[in-house]
């Protein structure tokens, strides 16, 4: 079992004090994992930790699904072909799947995902690390995972946030695969990431849960916009474009809401943003496909939903993300644009033109790291003028401790010049 000794609260990224009032140690082989949620993704995350030699349970709404798993080790829904390890067993009951567990792993769609939480909260033990790896924004509220789940369960909980160019078939069938895992806490990060870091998944940590996070709900809006280009037949150049201008706009968001600009450039942010943009196996980009060759989107939706063809985050974070930008007072033309698609307000063809006759100016790939260095600067002083760091705010004495320290700097850089020119 992982045991979670209460101690002193670890310090995080920054600083910080983590949300997290206790440490976490790494998975001991046999630790029970519980995994919430059967569909694609829910049984990939299943079986690759089953596989890392970790006793998994599944909790899912259906008892046809549990059986088959149980029995056949077999999802009969959802990776049908895959046949499931030994330690992966499946139920319908959360408080089976749930007792005794030392991790749980998050594979809900986001708008799902209060009601989900809310009806187990009680189940849930308050030190036990929750994997997310739902990609997308609330739809009224505009909260990440982050910010949904603790507000779901009405507390906080150690958390830690996957993400990363993975689709589900290739993760099963051993492609050789990377992935991120954020959380403010470092310890909880590498202990999470032990779960699935093996020989064919190479699992790499941070604590830029906001660049994380952001990075997953974003790129589903541009996969839409990828998959409307392909649908219209307008060929890789578009293509290209897109996922070059759409990974620093969705920079220039996450760094405004607090992320490092750097994150963008890795796994969670033009890794799963080519993956989903250009992937053969991308939901948001089959959506895409289908606007771009003149689909309503109701007509889309109801088809997916009958054939369970799983959920398209995309459709409900794109309207968020427009307002969350709004808010954040961040420009971002490509989100506006997928969003006039969606709600009627414009054409595919209307919302390209409009986007290719935008007034020309410097290239936008420094865009991210100027604002970065302004939060910075203006972070910076916030805290100055917070704790009156300013120097004129210095004491007498603090001031002459800073005069001293200045003559013994002068003295001892003079006394080596003229020690070396006697030398010479």
């Amino acid at each position: 079992q992982v045991s979670l000794a209460s101690v002193r609260r670890p310090a995080c990224a920054a600083g910080r004090l983590c949300d997290s009032a206790m440490v976490v140690e790494m998975p001991r082989k046999g630790a029970k994992v519980c995994v919430l949620g059967s569909g694609t993704f829910g049984t990939a995350m299943s079986t690759l930790i089953a596989r890392n030699g970790f006793s998994v349970c599944m909790l899912t709404r259906r008892e046809e699904v549990a059986r088959s798993i149980n029995v056949e080790h077999v999802n009969p829904i959802h990776l049908t072909g895959v046949k499931l390890p030994a330690l992966l067993s499946a139920t319908t009951s959360a408080k089976e799947a749930l007792a005794g567990a030392a991790f749980i792993v998050h594979c809900i769609p986001v708008q799902s995902s209060e009601g989900f939480l809310g009806g187990m909260k009680d189940l849930i033990a308050e030190n036990v690390p929750i994997i997310s790896t739902s990609k997308g924004l609330h739809s009224d509220t505009l909260e990440t995972m982050a910010e949904l789940v603790p507000r779901a369960l009405q507390r906080k909980q150690p958390m830690a946030f996957l993400s990363g160019p993975t689709f589900a078939k290739e993760l099963v069938d051993a492609y050789p695969s990377g992935a991120v895992m954020a959380s403010e806490d470092p310890a909880v990060a590498d202990a999470c990431a032990a779960l699935f870091h093996c020989d064919t998944l190479r699992i790499y940590t941070t604590t830029d849960v906001i660049g994380v996070e952001i990075g997953g709900a974003l790129k589903n809006v541009y996969a839409l916009a990828a998959g409307t280009l392909e649908g219209m037949g307008l060929g890789v150049n578009p293509t290209a474009f897109l996922v070059t201008r759409a990974c620093a706009e969705m920079n220039m968001l996450a760094v405004k809401l607090g992320a490092r600009a750097h994150t963008m450039a890795g796994l969670a942010g033009i890794g799963d943003l080519m993956l989903t943009c250009m992937g053969g196996a991308s939901r948001n980009k089959a959506v895409g496909q289908r606007i771009g060759k003149g689909e309503s989107l109701s007509t889309i939706l109801d088809s997916r939903q009958e054939s369970l063809a799983g959920v398209a985050e995309g459709v409900a974070t794109t309207p968020a993300a427009a307002k969350l930008a709004k808010r954040a007072g961040v420009e971002a033309p490509i989100v506006e644009a997928v969003a006039a698609v969606l709600d009627g307000r414009a054409t595919a063809r209307e919302a390209i033109l409009k986007l290719m006759q935008r007034p020309r100016h410097e290239d936008f790939s420094a865009w991210p790291y100027a604002v970065e260095r302004e939060e910075r600067i203006r972070t910076r002083k916030l805290r100055y003028s917070e704790h009156g760091a300013g120097l004129s705010d210095l004491s007498p004495q603090t001031w002459g401790l800073l005069a001293l320290s200045h003559a013994v700097v002068v003295v001892g850089f003079l006394g080596a010049r003229s020690f070396l020119a006697r030398r010479s």
